[in-house]
């Protein structure tokens, strides 16, 4: 049996409750510094009560230390392990390797998981990764199942996978665009996201091929069809990317892969089961196309492909409602006519692509039929493809309807002469029991009595659902005595406050183990290497020669990225796959800002390097 995992992402606190409310088996969180997504932090107390609403499910905290750190913030790293594993965190999530020998030093003893950053994509890498002390490989989203499957066969180590949300154009972690172009590093929580930014691409004669697109922007991941391929290829862990989301992206999209997931265990209970107590009941019913996005991809999951690209629109557009037939201007009034099969709501949200390639958003004031009135909306015409991504009907519907996360519970009586007996399971298998003295009067009605008992003892208590099992009736006369509503109601609360008092089972993470794998002889810069601690660490494994992060050197020449996502192939221009004439040099252009674009074709990935050996603004 292997126990599958969801794991969500959280903003905040109240975000983290509503993951776990709507079915998460795991919430990943930052803490108040050393978090890859700098704007998302949190402080100690937050994380505690977090992990103290997520314990009482057997949901597990994660919490991300997962930038890369400088020797001035060795002592503050290690000072943060000690706060966050008293804080009851079940695992961080990390990059740095330094992190690892500041918890063995400080006596941190909670698993280590290889964050994505530490693009994890050959089991070669997998292999010395694990040798560290890591206990889970959080994998390269650029991968097929294949190589999932041989990454997963190499390692002992649990496999984390993203099935949801943006994707990065480049290997996470080797992404070196932002550091050049403004000396913010993706690397350090500060990344500008220039990969969103609007290019022209340019030949060597500077002839424009392409005018101002979104080139190395992405749509996003959408794998909710595919958890069972993954979960055959060796991944335990389904992470949804957006820890900068808001609350109704989280909620949405955690049910709807909770719901598949319950699914896939449902139809393989001999093989796979959730990692955590407690299901949702009623709420809201999820849909993905309601939520940010970008339009949804499966990446490289199944090989090469086109269609990757969001270069026409690289923002959130939602749902294709359809295409406008027609504008009306007049007085105080903006009318659109959109040819669309959907109900559209007073608040609806719209955006289109303008026409050098920006997003224009507008918001519905008053929306009837097929018709919408709005504020004038400059560019908005006939023929235009109008896409709703915001839908103020299912907002709404997020709003009054979250649903209950419950823990199922079987209780059996037992009567006695004298006294009465109850016994309760949890599903995660916590044993309770109350004994008590039972009324002297018997009830004239026996049917009716069983009724009612059954009906008392069968309500939902805090976050548990009880049931009612077996009756058994130890009277000789077979009697029932007369137990009214508060009695029976005062041993569920009796049996739900001892359940309280037993910590949910939690399913084990698997231990990091400490191998013997060398590190690379030469350790490069993409091995992101930025204090003396980790330095240390790669020479003692075996490297002879080590290179300084970028961030430490902005070494000259360097590649910036490197991607299987190719432009060339994208379009329709690659040599090799399609057949086109070869293009020569390439470049991207953004503001007189210029991007060289290579062309590895026997590995099949695409690189990017600065035109200038000189970062165009100054240094952080």
């Amino acid at each position: 049996m292997t126990h599958l995992e969801l794991l969500a992402p959280a903003r905040n606190l109240d975000i983290g409750i509503a993951a776990i409310d709507c079915g998460a088996d795991a919430v990943y969180i930052a803490a108040e510094a050393f978090g890859a997504r700098q704007d998302a932090g949190n402080s100690i107390e937050d994380i505690a009560a977090l992990c103290r609403y997520a314990h009482k499910f057997g949901v597990r905290i994660f919490v991300t230390v997962n930038t890369i750190l400088f020797d001035d913030e060795l002592s503050r790293a290690g000072d943060l392990l000690e706060a966050v594993a008293a804080a009851g965190a079940d695992a961080l999530i990390v990059q740095d390797p330094a992190i690892l020998l500041l918890a063995r030093e400080r006596g941190v003893t909670i698993p280590m998981h290889a964050s994505t950053q530490c693009a994890i994509r050959t089991p070669e890498r997998a292999r010395f990764l694990e040798s560290l002390g890591f206990s889970r490989l959080v994998l390269e989203r650029e991968l097929t199942l294949q190589q999932i499957r041989a990454v997963s066969e190499a390692v002992r180590a649990e496999i984390e996978c993203f099935v949801h949300g943006a994707v990065c154009v480049c290997y996470n972690g080797q992404c070196y665009l932002s550091e050049a172009i403004e000396g913010r590093s993706a690397n350090r929580g500060r990344c500008i996201q220039a990969c969103r930014s609007l290019y022209d691409l340019v030949d060597g004669d500077g002839n424009v091929l392409v005018k101002d697109k979104a080139l190395l922007s992405l749509k996003d991941m959408n794998l909710i069809g595919r958890l069972e391929d993954l979960a055959e290829a060796g991944a335990c862990s389904f992470k949804i990317e957006g820890r900068l989301k808001n609350r109704s992206y989280v909620m949405n999209t955690v049910r709807a892969y909770s719901d598949a997931l319950d699914d896939l265990c449902r139809r393989h209970p001999d093989r796979w089961s959730r990692s955590s107590s407690g299901r949702v009941q009623s709420g809201f019913t999820p849909d993905l196309t309601k939520t940010f996005n970008r339009g949804y991809t499966e990446l490289l999951l199944d090989g090469r492909q086109r269609g990757l690209s969001s270069m026409d629109i690289p923002k959130s557009t939602g749902e294709y409602i359809g295409t406008v037939t027609a504008v009306q201007t007049g007085p105080g009034s903006f009318r659109t006519t959109v040819r669309t099969a959907c109900t559209l709501s007073n608040g609806d949200g719209f955006c289109f692509a303008g026409d050098k390639g920006e997003v224009i958003g507008f918001r519905g004031d008053v929306c009837q039929g097929n018709t919408i009135l709005s504020r004038p909306v400059p560019g908005l015409r006939a023929g235009v493809r109008l896409y709703r991504n915001i839908s103020a009907a299912f907002e709404k519907q997020l709003r009054a309807s979250q649903g209950v996360r419950e823990i199922a519970v079987q209780t059996d009586i037992c009567i006695r002469e004298k006294e009465i007996l109850a016994e309760a399971r949890s599903e995660d298998g916590r044993i309770v029991s109350v004994t008590l003295p039972v009324p002297e009067e018997n009830a004239r009605d026996k049917e009716r009595m069983e009724t009612i008992l059954r009906g008392q003892l069968g309500k939902k208590t805090a976050h548990y659902a009880f049931r009612t099992g077996a009756l058994r009736n130890l009277r000789p006369d077979g009697s029932l005595p007369l137990m009214g509503a508060s009695f029976l109601n005062g041993i569920r609360r009796r049996l739900a406050d001892q359940l309280d008092g037993i910590p949910c089972r939690m399913v084990p993470l698997e231990e990091g183990r400490i191998g013997n794998v060398p590190a690379p002889e030469t350790a490069t810069y993409k091995e992101n290497i930025a204090n003396a601690r980790t330095e240390a660490l790669y020479r003692s494994l075996g490297s002879q020669t080590v290179e300084k992060a970028f961030e430490c050197t902005f070494k000259p020449g360097a590649e910036l990225m490197r991607s299987k996502y190719c432009i060339r192939f994208e379009l329709g221009l690659c040599p090799v796959h399609q057949g086109a004439r070869e293009s020569g040099p390439l470049y991207l252009v953004n503001n007189g800002r210029k991007l060289r674009l290579g062309f590895d074709c026997k590995a099949c990935e695409m690189t990017v390097y600065m035109n200038s050996s000189k970062r165009s603004t100054s240094p952080k």
